[in-house]
């Protein structure tokens, strides 16, 4: 709401006219003089020691801005000892189409082609039901609450009463306990057994090497013998080994 006295004395001056623009001033033209040249902030100068010009046309001096209210403006008093209060519209919700029960009523009619289809959801717009206003039957219970749940309330006793560095300490205490005990059972002089402790007392078999050879050259016997004899044949294998 306002009235004559919301008039506040604006920083920025009215246009510049041909008068103020003289010789001996800033914005002194030589030539043709345009009213567009006043009217232009990139053309038009500053002042010195004067606030800089409004380049746009502005109302007279008595024009009152915002919107005035002619049957009840009293002013401060009338703000003061009156409370407008709007009542709120209710806001209708628009459902999204129901294109299933579209779907069977146009079955239901004979039709079969989708332009038929398109024809029937033209002039048959179903919308779906809201379920959120039914869940109650229009009513809702009177011990429910809307909106989102209370959070829970602080515990300022424990808080004051230091209560959760309490609660700390003593599970620091119980875990330094166990520590100690841990610590203890492994001084006791126990060598604990690893992988290779386990492997010097229990080596593993020794893998014999199998060549393989085909089945065709079982059989067979060498063509050349290097040996003079099968015992030194035995004894460079043994030393090869």
């Amino acid at each position: 709401m306002a009235s004559a006295g919301v008039r506040r004395a604006v920083t920025r001056r009215w246009p510049m006219t041909l008068a103020e623009a003289g010789p001996g001033t800033e914005n002194e033209r030589l030539g043709v003089v345009r009213l567009s040249m006043l009217r232009n902030p990139l053309i038009l100068k500053p002042e010195l020691g004067k606030p800089m010009r409004n380049c746009y046309p502005l109302p007279g001096p008595n024009f009152t801005y915002g919107m005035y209210m002619h049957k009840r403006d009293g002013g401060v008093p009338e703000a003061i000892g009156h409370w407008d209060s709007v009542k709120a519209k209710p806001r209708k919700r628009v459902m999204p189409r129901d294109f299933v029960a579209m779907s069977r009523g146009a079955v239901a009619e004979g039709c079969t082609t989708a332009r038929e289809f398109a024809l029937y959801y033209k002039f048959k717009d179903t919308r779906q039901i809201d379920k959120g206003i039914l869940r109650y039957g229009g009513k809702a219970p009177p011990g429910m609450t809307f909106g989102r749940p209370s959070r829970p309330p602080t515990p300022f006793f424990d808080i004051m009463q230091h209560r959760y560095k309490e609660l700390w300490m003593e599970q620091q205490r119980a875990r330094t306990i166990v520590q100690k005990e841990v610590k203890k059972k492994l001084q006791t002089g126990e060598v604990r057994e690893n992988r290779t402790s386990f492997l010097r007392a229990h080596p593993l078999p020794v893998k014999e090497e199998s060549f393989w050879h085909p089945q065709r050259y079982e059989k067979a016997e060498p063509h050349l013998r290097t040996f003079p004899d099968p015992e030194s044949r035995k004894k460079a294998l043994s030393a090869s080994h």
